[in-house]
């Protein structure tokens, strides 16, 4: 199997793994690295959590846009999401419930969050996506994968955020990808900034912190 992205090596920040039962996977975008992603921690401002960031090969989880044919983006794509799965997988197996662990993701790799998480459906702690969407939303999805038969984020706190001029993410994307997840059964935050560029801003942090409060922790922050 041609799987790029096995055996990079994830960093991590917070509190340390294991000592927490709360986390964070947070994805980043591409032309940057697990360090880049992890910037974001300080502004979130929330220790009790563990973060753990993913690094892609070659700093890009796949070759081409998100509104791509799937098929143009593999191998990287289907790596990327394995990579994904296997730190949800590890986080349970220590114990840590999936309804505690929040998904989030910039640019390229909120696009990645966005998909693993529509793969993949389950009550999480949150999904947060800065400028991204689910890969293939629209006409290259697919038909039959765009309605769902029932609701099974079962309430999921999912946030989207984007600017309307992005030059990487059409504010069509976005808009199509939050109504998915509310058919979907998340409960869900769009919010489009006129002429902001393609950063995270202080609203989306108070946002992903809003997220992430929900959550109890067991231990003070």
């Amino acid at each position: 199997m041609n799987d790029p992205h096995s055996g990079q090596p994830v960093l991590t920040a917070g509190r340390p793994l294991g000592e927490s039962p709360a986390a964070v996977i947070m994805i980043h975008g591409r032309g940057a690295g697990p360090e880049n992603i992890l910037d974001l921690v300080p502004e979130l401002d929330r220790p009790g959590f563990t973060y753990l960031a993913p690094a892609a090969a070659g700093r890009t989880w796949y070759p081409h846009s998100f509104l791509a044919p799937r098929e143009q983006n593999e191998p990287g794509l289907s790596s990327g999401l394995r990579v994904i799965g296997s730190l949800v997988e590890d986080l349970m197996s220590r114990g840590i419930k999936r309804e505690h662990i929040v998904l989030l993701g910039f640019s390229q790799g909120a696009c990645l969050t966005a998909e693993f998480a529509f793969e993949h459906p389950a009550r999480y702690g949150g999904i947060v996506i800065f400028s991204g969407g689910v890969i293939g939303v629209g006409s290259v999805r697919p038909p039959g994968q765009t309605r769902p038969p029932d609701a099974p984020f079962a309430g999921t706190p999912a946030f989207f955020g984007c600017s309307d001029t992005d030059a990487h993410v059409p504010k069509s994307r976005v808009d199509e990808s939050a109504a998915l997840f509310t058919s979907m059964g998340a409960q869900v935050v769009k919010r489009i900034y006129p002429g902001m560029g393609h950063l995270v801003n202080d609203d989306e942090i108070q946002a992903a912190r809003t997220i992430m409060d929900t959550i109890k922790l067991k231990a003070s922050r």
